[in-house]
């Protein structure tokens, strides 16, 4: 079972990314999937969910209409876009498996950094 985030790196205030989780060895179509994220010194934060079939989402007022989470039940991957990036959006960001009221998995993370 593999949860793996890939599309982290440093960007400028203002910019853009976007982040993929890819699923293996579960049946990911049967998980809500969240996106979480940590910065040094703080505690997690969600971030953003999606549900099953991808009809309905929810944001933290923190990235409310400058992030959005979708999914690809084919792929098995769970995307987050972040559009204009704050330097307070800086964090590990992790993907996490969502299914009758626990997480069964967790990814290792990637890297976010925004600076000039």
């Amino acid at each position: 079972v593999q949860l793996v985030e890939s599309g982290g790196g440093l960007v400028q205030p203002g910019g853009s990314l976007r982040l993929s989780c890819a699923a293996s060895g579960f049946t990911f179509s049967s998980y809500a999937m969240n996106w979480y994220r940590q910065a040094p010194g703080k505690e997690r934060e969600l971030v953003a969910t999606i549900t099953i079939t991808g009809g309905s989402t929810n944001y933290a007022d923190s990235v409310k209409g400058r992030f959005t989470i979708s999914r690809d039940n084919a792929k098995n991957t769970v995307y987050l876009q972040m559009n204009s990036l704050k330097p307070e959006d800086t964090a590990v960001y992790h993907c996490a498996a969502y299914r009758r009221g626990r997480y069964d998995y967790w990814g290792q993370g990637t890297q976010v950094t925004v600076s000039s």
